[in-house]
């Protein structure tokens, strides 16, 4: 029997599909960083932080003595909808320097290899979810329209919560979307969220159905928990839904797809982007994969298998339906840094 292609950690082929690339890191030529981190959510705020400085139109400074990074994106929002004239322009003039400073990024990306010939970028992440991340992709999009990149940007369809478990639908084994659901784990620096994935291909066999039916989440952050604690309360939270699936009488595929940052090998270990994890990821030695099975309940009579990988990958694929169109297309996920993929629908 031919082994599925999907069975295993950070799978390129998928049916229909090749994952070209994935966690590209592209040194910044002005800076010490990546290029990336020019259009981060970090680098919203800094920009944010300059404008307060420097460029406030009325007497003080709107936002008080609040630091930058202090301000909440539902404060940010709430200004944009009508809050302070002084604020507002505060924030409109941020969103206009970081919209440009996407585009540049995008510019960037689309001179690389793996990258060329992409014609629609999906954007996702907690910041393209705020009104003040959404403006900024929408003026983006337009000033790559005003300089004929031929490309097109779209902000991601699915709640950002959602993404990063949907997007196992096409990566899960066949045998996996026979069942009625499985489950999925979104890793990030702040929060874990953990659902159960209800593919529902009898009703769209692309995909376009599929919903999360129950959710969990832990925002660790706050915590400061060690690896360890952090894998036990991983498992906690799916044996949770198990039980849940259990009790809902739901038939429950004996698999587990973890979506987390970095380059994911195909022997399941986290090479490199895990820094902003609790505790050591990236220890040659560790196996999340491993370690997560050695806690999780049996699911009917077997032991789940635990999948890996990039977050950005899969947080991209949950747009793949919107995606049959065009033969390349990619994903840049906003949030503490940029996560980015790049995809070719074969046979297109």
């Amino acid at each position: 029997m031919t082994r599925d292609p999907r069975d295993r950690h950070a799978a390129t082929r998928l049916p229909g599909l090749r994952i070209d690339s994935c966690n590209l890191a592209l040194r910044d030529p002005e800076g010490d960083g990546f290029l990336g981190d020019r259009a981060s959510q970090t680098a919203f705020r800094d920009l944010l932080d300059i404008r307060r400085r420097q460029h406030f139109t009325g007497q003080r400074d709107p936002f008080g003595r609040t630091p930058t990074r202090a301000i909440s994106k539902d404060e940010l929002d709430l200004v944009l909808v009508g809050g302070n004239a002084d604020a507002a322009h505060l924030v409109h003039a941020t969103v206009e320097d970081h919209a440009a400073r996407l585009a540049e990024v995008v510019r960037c990306f689309l001179t690389q290899p793996a990258w060329q010939g992409v014609k629609r970028i999906v954007i996702g992440g907690g910041f393209a979810a705020s009104r003040a991340g959404a403006l900024s992709v929408n003026r983006a999009a337009r000033l790559l329209k005003l300089s004929r990149s031929g490309v097109d940007l779209s902000l991601l369809r699915h709640d950002s919560d959602d993404a990063g478990l949907l997007g196992w639908v096409p990566l899960a084994p066949a045998r996996t979307l026979r069942s009625h659901a499985f489950l999925a784990v979104d890793i990030g620096g702040t929060n874990i969220r953990c659902g159960i994935v209800a593919p529902r291909l009898e009703t769209r066999d692309d995909g376009s159905r599929a919903t999360v039916l129950e959710r969990s989440q832990w925002r660790h952050a706050g915590d400061r928990p060690d690896r360890a604690t952090t894998v036990l309360r991983l498992a906690a939270m799916l044996n949770g839904l198990i039980a849940h699936a259990r009790t809902r009488r739901l038939q429950l595929a004996p698999f587990v797809g973890i979506a987390c940052p970095g380059r994911i090998c195909s022997n399941g270990r986290i090479a490199t982007g895990a820094q902003n994890l609790p505790g050591d990821w990236e220890d040659g030695e560790f196996r999340l994969a491993t370690a997560l099975a050695e806690h999780l309940d049996r699911i009917g009579s077997r032991a789940p298998v635990v999948r890996l990988h990039n977050d950005a990958v899969v947080q991209g694929l949950s747009e793949r339906p919107r995606m049959l169109s065009v033969a390349r297309w990619g994903v840049l996920t906003v949030g503490t840094g940029l996560g980015n993929a790049s995809y070719t629908n074969l046979g297109c």
